[in-house]
């Protein structure tokens, strides 16, 4: 066997990176052994990781995207209320020409 003079090189990989790939390998039809080879990890190490992910061991950071859900939230959410005040308007003009038109409409009989 040689002998190794310097320590061997240990890989530190992010929870953001260990999520992608997971969720890279739960999709249909793609096996684990495919993003291993792709992401050049070995596959019981992405093994690993899709059991410690099911056990919640595993969690990717979610600020970045909450705040980035939050804001397209917010934007949805002013975009429905500036839509819901323009219905309600236009709602109180379709009942007021209908109420016109009944007034127009029993004037003419009168006539």
């Amino acid at each position: 066997m040689p002998k190794y003079n310097q320590p061997r090189k240990t890989w530190q990989y992010s929870n953001e990176f260990k999520v992608k790939a997971v969720q890279l390998s739960l999709i249909e039809g793609i096996q684990v052994q495919e993003v291993a080879n792709t992401l050049d990890i070995h596959p019981f190490m992405l093994s690993r990781w899709r059991k410690e992910y099911r056990e919640g061991k595993i969690v990717a950071d979610k600020r970045k995207k909450l705040t980035e859900a939050t804001r397209k939230q917010e934007k949805e959410i002013s975009k429905v209320k500036k839509l819901e005040a323009e219905n309600k308007k236009l709602k109180q003009e379709l009942d007021l020409l209908k109420k016109w038109q009944r007034f127009l409409a029993e004037e003419h009989q009168q006539d």
